[in-house]
């Protein structure tokens, strides 16, 4: 029973490690932007924002994340453009 208990903590844990993984949050002044890679990721391709080579963890400043972040989905036309649909206080 115990080696049960154990290896439902090991699932539970691992599969709640993999879904904070699919959820990204940009810190920022006038609120958070909750990013949902697992769901961008599927509709692109990964060099779209991560460039040439190894994708990794990106650090983007304002002006650089709205120009990639905002400006994909101006030329998509999907996803928001004003600042309250991204940014949550």
């Amino acid at each position: 029973m115990k080696k049960l208990i154990v290896a439902a903590a090991m699932v539970a844990f691992a599969a709640s490690t993999a879904l904070a993984a699919d959820t990204v949050v940009m810190k920022a002044k006038n609120g958070n932007v909750t990013f949902n890679h697992k769901e961008h990721s599927a509709a692109g391709d990964c060099k779209a924002c991560h460039g040439e080579g190894t994708p990794g963890k990106l650090t983007l400043g304002k002006d650089a994340a709205h120009k990639l972040c905002k400006g994909c989905h101006e030329t998509k036309k999907a996803g928001p453009t004003k600042c309250g649909d991204c940014h949550k206080k």
